[in-house]
């Protein structure tokens, strides 16, 4: 199975830190990868130079095997990289339907334009609410982005991705700030993305139950470098895994 996203080297440094230290890293095509360590190991910095938010210090990013290091946020989501990050990014004025078909005009290459009448988008709109189905916010169309509780934002967000067909979704710590009774929804929303088998998915989470349901292998980083890649049980059963984050490899200084 031939990789869809690699990196070779990927190096970043901030002054006398180095934040991502030559991680070589790689996922399958239609795989679910999950990336884990303790805080501080560079797992969000490690997302933002795979999505382009960061520019590396060294090293390549590379997508189907073309080398998109120096190409912007805006251009790897053309090329099929999308991405979500820890605090939900939607337009809160527009209804949670008028953000979906933001996206979904977006893909097809159409630009807003206030003074159309939704009449003329209705092919989008039928996109949308279909989108908005499988992230089970469809009651919800009709209400303002910024009335929605956390968890349902995370699923428009997730909605948004989806519209714009990528082809690997990076999903940042995507149960972050939800309450206890949120978190099944969106666990539900991933699993049936990843069951329909027609994406790669690689999701920072600190919820081990959830990546063990979820995660055809798992990435280790720690202090900035890749510590151990592998199903999930070979990393549940790795002792040195076990050791950094128990804090016998960890130092807080």
């Amino acid at each position: 199975m031939s990789n869809i996203i690699e990196t070779k080297d990927l190096t970043i440094a901030f002054g006398a830190h180095t934040a991502v230290d030559h991680v070589n890293f790689s996922v399958p095509s239609k795989h679910f990868k999950s990336i884990i360590g303790p805080n501080g190991a560079g797992k969000t910095t490690f997302f933002n130079l795979l999505s382009g938010q960061l520019s590396p210090t060294k090293g390549e990013v590379l997508f189907k095997g073309e080398n998109i290091t120096k190409l912007s946020p805006t251009e790897r989501t053309r090329r099929g990289i999308g991405r979500s990050f820890q605090i939900t990014n939607v337009f809160p004025n527009l209804t949670v339907l008028e953000n979906v078909r933001l996206a979904v005009q977006s893909k097809h290459g159409v630009r807003y334009n206030f003074l159309s009448h939704f009449q003329s988008f209705r092919g989008h709109e039928e996109e949308s609410y279909e989108l908005l189905r499988k992230v089970l916010l469809d009651s919800k169309a009709h209400s303002l982005a910024k009335n929605l509780a956390h968890g349902e934002k995370r699923k428009l967000e997730i909605a948004m991705l989806l519209a714009l067909e990528t082809e690997v979704i990076l999903l940042d710590e995507p149960t972050a700030g939800m309450s206890i009774e949120e978190v099944p929804t969106i666990l539900e929303v991933i699993k049936q993305i990843k069951d329909e088998g027609s994406r790669t998915i690689i999701l920072i989470e600190h919820k081990m139950d959830m990546i063990l349901d979820l995660s055809d292998s798992v990435t280790v980083l720690f202090n900035g470098g890749l510590l151990a890649d592998g199903t999930p049980k070979e990393i549940m059963d790795n002792e040195t895994v076990q050791k950094a984050y128990l804090g016998g490899l960890y130092d807080a200084s």
